[in-house]
């Protein structure tokens, strides 16, 4: 234990040795913590989770800086089922302590998995309109969300509760029974299990005093008599002497009474049974239809106010057309003068900068920094760059690498627009790939820009191929 002022160790005084504060009752709150701490401890190991929620929330009340009872208290909400309560205590846990702190591994554990957070999250959601439907009377359905949720998350104890609770409504006393021993494995002390089961055993113990017995008369008449729960019942027993019609009769007439009893008091009674269950059908599907009639009201209403606010996106985005463009290449301009002036030898990343600006972004105005800036790189590394990829075009174009060649030469060519040479190989590399309109493209070009000079002579020729006219 520490002090709470300095935080050195405390020995057995009443007092810190190191600064002297009063100490005395801070041992005994911390003492109480501890003490409901290690009741929280032995009861989660005999599986009382409830009895441990309670210790652990009473030692956090004296310690909230309690490392270990809160992540106890985590694990136990975790294996109750209650995950978004587990996490709760978690984060704080590792709000408090940030490092050597095994809360970091839980939530790591839990976030780390895609498909986890999802199966919590449709827990909930099955879960919460479990509740909805038990507000509306929708038990049926309720039950069917409930397991749903309990096939996700079979430790989910109040949904596990809430289930059986609708199974004893619906008086299925075995069901609620089978799921309440599920509730009891998991939480061997919750109160509410306990309570639940209470009123199904008492609805599943048989009726005591179902024994019968036989007793003579003095005219030899045997006589049957038993007892049904608080009543004595006495059922005379046949008549053993008589003659064959009369034994006939008494069958016929009570075959006759049988079948008006069938016509006139069963029959009825299971008309209007069936009848009740009918109505109770249909006024199940009405509900269903009257949430899903509601579900379509409120989804059209979130699909009206997403387009509203869509066409609104829409405008900003055309208010702002062309904004990020100019930004990019300003940037990039920015960019390649600083790694030029970073080191002026290394070209390459000036290339890499200057090949993703788009000079018609910058603006109109020759005078303006963006562009004057651009043309000051340009005329510093202008002539290196187009050396070099003049250089790397011209060897894969004489190796017969003309995808290659062609996107070195057309940089070489636009880094120095008086490289001649580039101009040409680049038209004879789009002539040997296959691209004869770039190539005649190219080859005009050479003869426009550069007339009276070999290149341009051959220019003619190979364009005098490719169309077929002496232009």
């Amino acid at each position: 234990m520490v002090c709470y002022n300095c935080g050195c160790n405390l020995s057995e005084h009443d007092f810190c040795t190191s600064c002297g504060a009063d100490v005395s009752q801070y041992k005994k709150v911390m003492y109480i913590s501890n003490r409901f701490y290690n009741d929280g401890l032995e009861s989660a190991k005999v599986r009382d989770l409830s009895g441990a929620v309670t210790s652990l929330r009473q030692c956090l009340k004296f310690n909230k800086n309690n490392i270990e009872a809160r992540n106890l208290l985590g694990l136990v909400y975790f294996e109750t089922g209650e995950v978004v309560a587990a996490l709760s205590e978690w984060v704080i846990s590792q709000n408090i302590r940030p490092k050597k702190n095994i809360a970091n591994d839980y939530i790591e554990m839990i976030q780390s998995n895609p498909a986890r957070l999802d199966t919590i999250n449709q827990t909930i959601k099955k879960y919460n309109q479990a509740l909805k439907y038990c507000d509306m009377d929708s038990f049926d359905l309720a039950i069917i969300q409930l397991k749903k949720v309990l096939s996700l998350n079979e430790k989910f104890i109040r949904a596990r509760q809430l289930l059986a609770l609708l199974y004893i409504n619906n008086e299925q006393w075995d069901e609620a029974k089978a799921q309440l021993i599920k509730c009891a494995s998991i939480d061997t002390g919750n109160t509410t299990t306990m309570r639940y089961r209470m009123e199904v055993d008492e609805m599943l113990t048989p009726v005591d005093g179902n024994k019968s017995k036989r007793i003579r008369k003095k005219d030899d008449i045997d006589i049957i008599r038993f007892k049904s729960g608080n009543e004595d019942i006495i059922q005379p027993a046949p008549v053993r002497n008589g003659n064959g019609l009369g034994i006939i009769l008494n069958l016929m007439l009570g075959v006759c009474i049988g079948i008006a009893c069938a016509w006139f008091i069963i029959m009825p009674a299971r008309v209007n049974i069936a009848a009740g269950d009918y109505e109770a059908k249909i006024k199940t599907v009405n509900e269903q239809l009257d949430a899903k009639t509601a579900e379509i009201e409120d989804l059209k209403s979130q699909l009206d106010i997403a387009k509203g606010q869509l066409a609104d996106m829409q405008e900003t985005v055309a208010s702002y057309e062309g904004y990020d463009g100019s930004l990019n290449s300003l940037y990039a301009v920015i960019q390649a003068a600083d790694a030029y002036l970073s080191d002026p030898e290394d070209i390459e990343p000036v290339s890499e900068y200057l090949d993703a600006v788009d000079v018609s972004e910058l603006g109109e105005d020759s005078q303006e920094a963006p562009v004057s800036l651009y043309n000051t790189l340009l005329t510093l590394a202008g002539s290196e760059l187009a050396q070099k990829f003049y250089d790397t075009g011209y060897e894969a174009y004489s190796a017969g690498e003309y995808e290659v060649a062609i996107a070195d030469l057309t940089k070489a060519y636009q880094y120095d627009p008086t490289n001649g040479d580039a101009l040409y190989y680049l038209a004879q590399a789009y002539n040997h790939s296959g691209d004869e309109a770039h190539a005649v493209q190219m080859y005009r070009k050479v003869i426009e820009e550069f007339p009276d000079t070999e290149k341009s002579d051959k220019s003619k020729g190979y364009l005098e191929q490719l169309t077929g006219s002496n232009e």
